[in-house]
């Protein structure tokens, strides 16, 4: 990947390509077409390992020469063994997830530390479209209508670091973005659009 490459990369997922140690070992879970694995592969020297629902996006990865299983994360993390890699990657599917405190042990089970990001659904944007026009809002990072998206549990900021806090699981760093660009934690839970954890077992 050229570094014209790297810049086309969406914000969260250059940020977690800048946070990956060189030679370590990453599960992208929810990989899409790969294109994180590619950037850790080429850039990082990462063993990347991807597990993914869609078949489509499976043979992107494939035709990519990216290693990558058809899979369902909320099951089928379960195969893979204890503390197999050094990073567990889960990239905007926390929201699809059937429990996502189940998914959140499972990532750090499988990895030493994991990083997880998400669309904050407390945005101000999203408050304003609720508290105008009463529907729920359709945004450039939830793209669909409330009867088609693949969304079921809308989690905020404040959740995210709230389940972390109930699951005794350390947040190392956190990262904030709107419109593309990152923005400081100061009122993150208002003002960005989807944010970015890196986490960690506590203790």
């Amino acid at each position: 990947m050229t570094e014209a490459d790297r810049s086309s990369l969406r914000p969260d997922l250059a940020v977690i390509l800048d946070h990956v140690e060189p030679g370590s070992r990453a599960l992208d879970v929810g990989c899409g077409d790969g294109v994180l694995m590619a950037a850790m592969r080429d850039q990082r020297g990462v063993d990347a390992r991807g597990i993914e629902i869609d078949p489509v996006c499976v043979e992107r990865c494939v035709a990519r020469g990216l290693s990558v299983v058809q899979g369902d994360a909320d099951r089928d993390l379960g195969f893979y063994p204890d503390g197999a890699f050094d990073y567990a990657i889960l990239s905007q599917t926390l929201q699809t997830a059937e429990r996502p405190d189940r998914m959140l042990r499972e990532l750090l089970r499988v990895g030493r530390r994991a990083f997880v990001s998400f669309p904050n659904f407390a945005y101000w944007r999203m408050r304003w479209a609720l508290l105008s026009k009463g529907r729920m809002p359709v945004t450039r990072h939830l793209p669909v209508t409330w009867y088609e998206t693949q969304n079921i549990h809308h989690v905020t900021v404040k959740d995210f670091e709230a389940l972390a806090d109930d699951l005794d699981i350390a947040i190392s760093n956190r990262w904030f973005f709107t419109k593309g660009r990152e923005v400081g934690d100061s009122g993150a839970n208002w003002r960005a659009e989807y944010a970015l954890f890196e986490v960690r077992r506590s203790g």
